[in-house]
């Protein structure tokens, strides 16, 4: 990234970038959970967790860009190395550990960014907001740590994401039931009532949860009137893997897998909800993705909009520009 920041710091370079990387089309353009995106095609949370490359990023064609996982306080994250690729099945395992600077330093920069680009301006690029909790925040305190980041955030992030299905944090998915979820959501929802203008609120997913587990959370994003569900984050399922990849995984140990292993039972996910929910939920479709038939598989298993992450990884800065190109 180090040499695109450069040249999206030359204005001419950077609007010459803009135009060979974006597609306009009347076609790809949604409104989803009240918000107008110009394509379909989104970063996921894990690779800008602290807002430090919106410019670039903007430059790269995505109609949506999640930053963090943000957590209240600045957290290192685990122990390096924690990113690895498993280059035979296009897949990634990460350990990071919400590794971010912090809801504080985050907030400064967002709102740096707004002062130069107004949310409400024509084309503006929707920004979600991935929040989380501190490593060593009990599970009982947690909704105290989506209070604080919901809360700085929330002028300058167009939607929430929760996330508490990350594999990388001890003791994170047991927030994924039911009672303790209800705990955290409705309570967002209850800061969000009070807000002029509430933002859109959703929860992002494990691909590892049972049937009766997504019941549970389709019945509970109901009772909260959640605004949609992202699927999937990363798996800690191995089978996925061929055999090669597998004795590697192996020697690299725990950590969420992502990539083409997960595009299967992603989208398995995600016709899940769709079907349990008639359509009436909206998804964000994330695993996988890495063209435009795997963006039309999600679309066609009922998300209304998908995120790349692995893909990005592997296929580079045109990955948007690539996908949207076979969408229209």
């Amino acid at each position: 990234m180090g040499i695109f920041r450069f040249l999206c710091g030359i204005g001419l370079i950077r609007r010459l970038l803009h135009r060979a990387f974006t597609v306009q089309s009347p076609g790809l353009h949604k409104t989803v959970f009240g918000l107008s995106f110009s394509n379909p095609v989104g970063l996921g949370a894990g690779f800008d967790k602290n807002a430090a490359y919106l410019r670039e990023l903007s430059v790269m064609g995505f109609g949506f860009i999640e930053i963090g996982t943000v957590t209240p306080r600045p957290q290192v994250g685990n122990e390096k190395p924690r990113l690895f690729r498993l280059p035979a099945d296009k897949a990634l395992i990460n350990r990071m550990g919400f590794n971010n600077e912090g809801v504080k330093k985050v907030t400064e920069r967002l709102a740096a960014w707004r002062h130069k680009n107004p949310s409400q301006a024509p084309g503006s690029l929707i920004i979600g907001g991935n929040i989380g909790k501190n490593k060593d925040t009990p599970n009982d305190d947690a909704w105290m740590d989506y209070e604080k980041c919901f809360l700085a955030l929330f002028e300058y992030v167009d939607y929430f994401v929760v996330n508490v299905s990350s594999p990388n944090t001890p003791g994170l998915r047991a927030l994924q039931e039911k009672d303790a979820l209800g705990k955290i959501l409705s309570h967002l929802q209850s800061l969000n009532s009070l807000k002029p203008l509430r933002k859109p609120l959703l929860l992002k997913i494990a691909p590892d949860l049972t049937e009766s587990q997504l019941d549970d959370i389709i019945e509970l994003a109901a009772e909260v009137k959640l605004d949609g569900l992202v699927a999937t984050n990363t798996t800690i399922e191995r089978s996925y893997l061929s055999v090669r990849s597998t004795k590697q995984a192996a020697a690299i140990g725990s950590g969420g897998l992502s990539g083409e292993p997960l595009r299967k039972r992603s989208s398995e996910i995600v016709q899940y909800i769709n079907a349990k929910t008639g359509g009436q939920l909206p998804i964000i479709a994330s695993g996988g993705i890495f063209s435009a038939v795997d963006a039309k598989e999600k679309m066609e298993d009922g998300a209304c909009l998908v995120q790349v992450w692995t893909g990005f990884i592997y296929n580079g800065p045109a990955t948007a520009k690539k996908i949207c190109r076979g969408l229209i």
